[in-house]
């Protein structure tokens, strides 16, 4: 009997000391930081009349990425070659998926008779897709510059034959450091890419050789 109750203070204390033990280590563990998710802001569209390209349909693709641009993660190069992300910065959504609704609304501004991109499962006059190879900020004489580049490749319908490629980079000066501010560039810069896009591919189409048979698409599923 006596050995039983001075055992039972020393249990006692061991478990007041385990538990003291757990709450010292939950303490120290790392606190999930919040996370600002972040849509670059559009500009209003201008308008482009397809009176001159005829009656076409696009099918705009999600441009290829790869690296650090496969990802949400809000992309800055602090110096050449060294590549980190925006502390409790997110996209909303990839920068694939950004521009690529971009460039849609733009070619929808257009007026072309239907814009559709690869989510969908209709055929199309044209294809444009391209590799979106630089999306992020770099440090340029320690000061941000938002750099988008896209490589564009034009074909018809659904065909393997290239009817036109051209390299898009753009470049906006944000007006400071913060976030906010390198957000509302990258929302310049996405416009002016797709302005550029939208100018260069209604010229190509407008210049372009009579088709084939073997590149015209296929008939139009409604």
């Amino acid at each position: 009997m006596y050995e039983s109750s001075r055992f039972l203070p020393c249990l006692r204390a061991l478990s007041l000391a385990l538990f003291a033990a757990a709450v010292g280590a939950c303490s120290i563990l790392p606190k999930n930081e919040p996370v600002q998710i972040w849509q670059p802001p559009e500009g209003p569209a201008v308008p482009t009349t397809a009176s001159a390209t005829g009656d076409i349909s696009l099918r705009v693709a999600t441009p290829n990425i790869s690296g650090a641009l496969d990802q949400t993660g809000i992309v800055v190069m602090p110096s050449p070659g060294q590549l980190s992300v925006y502390k409790g910065a997110r996209w909303s959504e990839s920068p694939a998926l950004l521009v690529r609704g971009r460039l849609v609304d733009a070619f929808m501004a257009a007026k072309l008779s239907a814009v559709t991109t690869d989510d969908d499962h209709f055929s199309s006059d044209y294809t444009l897709s391209g590799d979106l190879r630089a999306f992020q900020t770099e440090y340029r004489a320690s000061k941000p510059v938002v750099v988008v580049r896209y490589d564009a490749q034009l074909r018809r319908g659904r065909s393997r034959t290239l009817l036109a490629t051209h390299s898009f980079v753009v470049t906006e000066q944000p007006s400071g450091p913060q976030v906010r501010q390198i957000v509302t560039a990258f929302g310049a810069a996405d416009d002016a890419l797709a302005a550029a896009v939208v100018s260069w591919l209604l010229d190509t189409v407008k210049n372009a050789p009579a088709a084939t048979d073997s590149t015209l698409p296929a008939p139009r599923t409604r």
